[in-house]
Formats: structure tokens, sequence, C-alpha cells
């Protein structure tokens, strides 16, 4: 990788002038680069239940009664589901304070501009005098505090969780994100750490929170505007990213990293190799639902042109570089005799051709490839050519992505089914549940020097300056 620019966030010199340095891949490769976590066992997904009554908090009925009375819609069918017990009060008896998670909504509240939203409208001002008003009076005071929370709350989320066009593709239902009800939403949220989920916006991709976090570095330290722009974009791309909650895959074309998620936390990371700058790994989002294991590879046509026939009218025989001619591109082709084709007209770009990488050790897609739907022919797999996987630039593929720990990922995927035992060609295996993969691209990154910008390999930022060329 590649990094154009630094904007330090800590120093009172920088807040008077900006300065755009080179920044070394080395600084931020160890940071991006870390040691995959072990895979965790695949567990089921988990299904949306009405959270448990916190029945070791008292409660005191007034306060039940009161926000039974102030509640209503969907909201009042949220607290219904947990006997109208208090999400945002600490035990919920009258001249208790109103919880931590409430404070944390504040501030976030206050920074909602980071979020490329209006503060105004979801009235923290009024917010906080209902807590005040709440800390000083009774149930009445408690409820009104307690609602209102939730109702700006689900503003929120809501808000924030509507996605702006940034040039996704999106293959199948459930991948883009959708308007969730205002009881779902609170349901989703108490159903673990409340707290915790509040502070961490457990409802956005970590993705979405590095992102929102170096546009506020930066703004702090008075970066251009030109590159507020590039930030705000990539949380912008971010945007359209799931919680971590759901069980998906994350590839960062601009990093050339992958992750993975599962019950609110990351399970994996590991590096990629993606599309290179003339070949460039789409941003879209898919369903992973097979793996190919012992794949074939069908070469591509300027490879077949550009490398395979030149070697061919070299000298080089197609049984030596363990590859079959085919008589076209059904599911049931015929395997032509070479010595039959016209090899220099396929070099000129007169005749195509259907090649195909037989499976074996040498075989560009290593042991397993993971399928999704899509029209670009893009997918995950494994890979021979591990070297490529430790260079700082990993821009080097034809657009699929090349995996660094294949296996992991399949077992994360699969389980302890993940593998077959027959050494014959192409054997699909269904995935025992479909995992959506978000393919993405990020060019902004934080280390502890400040906010960076990765090199923009592939032109999608619209910086002002030249773009760089790998």
């Amino acid at each position: 990788m590649i990094f154009r620019r630094f904007l330090r966030g800590h120093a009172s010199a920088v807040l008077m002038s900006m300065t755009v340095l080179t920044a070394s891949p080395a600084l931020i490769e160890p940071v991006l680069a870390a040691p995959a976590k072990a895979p965790a066992k695949a567990k089921p997904k988990a299904r949306l239940k009405a959270p448990p009554a916190r029945k070791s908090v008292p409660v005191d009925p007034a306060t039940v009664s009161a926000i039974r009375a102030e509640a209503g819609g969907r909201i009042a069918r949220f607290y219904e589901t947990r006997e109208y017990r208090p999400l945002w009060i600490v035990g919920g008896k009258t001249g208790d304070l109103v919880g931590p998670a409430a404070q944390d909504f504040l501030r976030h509240l206050d920074d909602a501009k980071l979020d490329g939203l209006d503060p105004a409208r979801y009235d923290p001002q009024g917010l906080r005098e209902a807590i005040a008003e709440a800390d000083r009076g009774g149930p009445e005071e408690l409820a009104v505090a307690e609602v209102a929370l939730s109702r700006a709350f689900t503003k929120y989320v809501g808000d924030m969780r509507k996605i702006r066009d940034v040039g996704m593709t999106y293959i199948g239902k459930g991948l883009k994100p959708a308007k969730l009800a205002d009881d779902a939403v609170l349901r989703v949220a108490a159903m673990k750490d409340f707290p915790g989920y509040v502070e961490a916006m457990g409802w956005m991709s970590p993705h979405y929170v590095r992102m929102r976090e170096a546009l506020r570095s930066a703004e702090k330290a008075g970066a251009d505007r030109e590159t507020l722009d590039v930030l705000r974009l990539n949380r912008e791309r971010a945007r359209v990213l799931p919680s971590p909650a759901v069980r998906h895959i994350v590839v960062d074309a601009a990093a050339a990293r992958l992750y993975y998620y599962q019950d609110g936390e990351e399970v994996g990371t590991m590096r990629v190799v993606v599309g290179a700058q003339e070949t460039q790994t789409p941003m879209l989002a898919g369903t992973i639902n097979w793996a190919i294991f012992n794949p074939y590879w069908n070469i591509p046509d300027y490879l077949t042109r550009d490398n395979v026939a030149r070697k061919v009218l070299s000298g080089r025989t197609l049984a030596s570089m363990d590859m079959e001619v085919l008589s076209d591109w059904s599911a049931s082709p015929q395997v032509v005799d070479p010595s039959t084709i016209d090899w220099q007209a396929v070099r000129d770009g007169k005749q195509d051709l259907r090649i195909r990488e037989l499976p074996g050790p040498a075989n560009s897609m290593g042991k397993v490839k993971f399928l999704f739907p899509n029209d670009e022919g893009i997918y995950l797999h494994d890979t021979p050519n591990r070297d490529l996987l430790v260079k700082l630039d990993r821009h080097l593929s034809n657009g699929c992505i090349r995996l660094e720990d294949a296996p992991a990922l399949g077992r994360w995927m699969m389980g302890k089914s993940f593998g077959v035992k027959s050494k014959a060609p192409e054997q699909a295996v269904a995935l025992p549940a479909p995992v959506p993969v978000y393919l993405t691209y990020l060019t902004a990154t934080t280390t502890k020097k400040g906010v960076a910008l990765l090199d923009d390999v592939y032109g999608r930022d619209d910086r002002s300056e030249p773009k760089s060329t790998l």
C-alpha cells in the first residue's frame, strides 16, 4: 500500500498550517497487517428475540405505569415486550439517575455533523433538560426522559442507516440496508450490553466508526477541504456496511485486507491480493453460497492472448503449463487438440479461445474458491503465490480476491465440514448458511501519528492531485 498524506491531529503547529506529507507504507502496514485471529467455530445466526427482563434490578411500579402511559406507537410495542421496564434508567426507582448510555448517546448527538446529520433534529438540549427533570422528579418525569431518549435514538439510528449512492452494486435481497421499525431498533439494542452497544455505535459497521473518528481527527487538525471531502466519501462507503452483529465478510480493496464478523465482534482478518489498477476489484455486495474444491481456472481472454499464446508461439506446450483448450463455454465442452489452433491468430486477437488451468498445486485458484453470484466474475479464492501476500502493495490480481488463509475463512463459514477427500476437480459443497460479502474501497485510515490517506490506486476518490499509478 502507498500513502499519500498524513494529518497530524495532535500538534498545535498543524492546527495553524496543514502540511501534506508522503507517508512510507512501513509506517502503517504493521497496523493494518496484524496477525489474523484464530477462527471461531461457526454459530447459528441469532434470531431477533424480546430481551429478557432484568429481574435482578428492582423497578418502581409507578415508573412502569408511567412508561406505559408515555410510550406510543411502535416504541410502545418494544416496551410491552419487556413489561414496560426502562432501558435508559438505572434501576427505575424514583430519584435514580438516568444511566451512562444516555450520556454516551448525547455525545454522539452533539457530534452528529460527523455523520452528515443536523444535531438539532434530535434536540439534545431538550433531552438534557428531560434528564435533569427526571433526576429531580418522580415517575412521570422519569418516563418522559426514558421515552424521549428512545424516540431520539430510533430517529438517529434510522438516519445513520440511510445510505447514499457510492457505487456499490447489490446482488440479491437483504444486502442493501433497509429501514428498520422503531421497535426493531430498540429490540436489537437491548439484546446485549446496552451501554456498551451505545458507546461503540454497535448499529454501525466498525469501519464506519473508524471513518467517523478519522473525520473528527482531520477536522481538529485543520485539514483542507479536499481531504475532508475524501474522508466524507469514505464515511459514506462505510455506511452501507452491516453492523458486526450480522455474520458477514468485508473486503477492503484499498487496504487489500479482509475482515469477518459475527455476534457483534470481529472474528478474524487477513491480507488479500486484490485487483490491479487495470483490472479493479469492483464495489459490490453478494452472498457466498458455495465452496468449490480442486477448482479449474478459466483464463481471461486477455491473458490467453497476451500470455498463453505468446508462450505457445515461443515453444511452450499447454501440457507443460497444466492447461487445456475447450471447444466452448457450455457446461459440457469438448477438449480440443492444441495443435489444431492457429496460435498466431489468437496472439493477434483474431480468435478467442476458452482455456482453463487444471487443478493442482500450481493452479492459480489454489485448493478452493468461494462463489457468489455476480456479473463481474469475481470470487474469493486460495492462492499458491504466497510471495504476493507479503508485499506492501497487493493490487496485483485480475480482480478476484486471493486469500492469505483460505482454510481459516472456510472453517469459519463451513465449520468442521470444510474440505473434501476426493481429488476430483470442481467439487461443489454448499455452505451450511449463506454468508454476505461486501467488497468496498476505503482509502482513509488512522495511525499513531494521525489520519492517513492511502494511495487512490483505482482513482475513485476524485482528488485534485494527480492519480498515482503502479
